[in-house]
């Protein structure tokens, strides 16, 4: 089975690395003390303290293990800052005139981790990103939603 490819942008990326050091340096060794101390007060069968420190550890260890996989099989995308990105792609931030509501939006496309669709950073599995990537300025595209649309591509920052 082929894995997905993983999209983060430069601080999507900047912000695992982070909270990995933090899970390896701090996290991981403050449990290893709460589990040390419970083992301490006695009989650990009946010991809720060390089940709880037990089981912070696991969801520690299982937070690294994910942040690993996505840090060595991600794609780190850039943005598109340059005129000579003349297409869309992940990266780039889209303004396009959508002909259903006559609104004018815009969206910039990024990985599904990096996704934010309150700021307007629209996921590339996202039917949106979908129908805009590949395309030009000026380009009309129909949307594959529940409810069709259409949208043209106005400008590609």
């Amino acid at each position: 089975m082929q894995e997905e490819k993983i999209y983060l942008t430069k601080e999507g990326f900047k912000q695992y690395e982070e909270r990995l050091v933090y899970l390896q340096e701090v996290a991981r060794p403050q449990v290893i003390e709460e589990i040390k101390e419970a083992r301490n007060q006695g009989d650990l069968s009946e010991n809720a303290e060390y089940d709880a420190a037990r089981d912070k550890q696991a969801a520690i260890e299982a937070e690294i293990l994910e942040i690993q996989h996505i840090l060595e099989n991600c794609i780190v995308i850039e943005s598109s800052t340059s005129a000579a990105n003349s297409t869309v792609r992940i990266g780039s931030t889209v303004k396009f005139y959508n002909l259903l509501t006559k609104d004018i939006n815009e969206v910039t496309i990024v990985g599904a981790l990096d996704a934010d669709p309150f700021n307007n950073k629209i996921s590339n599995s996202s039917a949106l990103a979908k129908a805009l990537i590949g395309k030009k300025s000026g380009e009309e595209v129909e949307v594959e939603a529940p409810k069709k649309y259409k949208v043209r591509v106005e400008t590609i920052l």
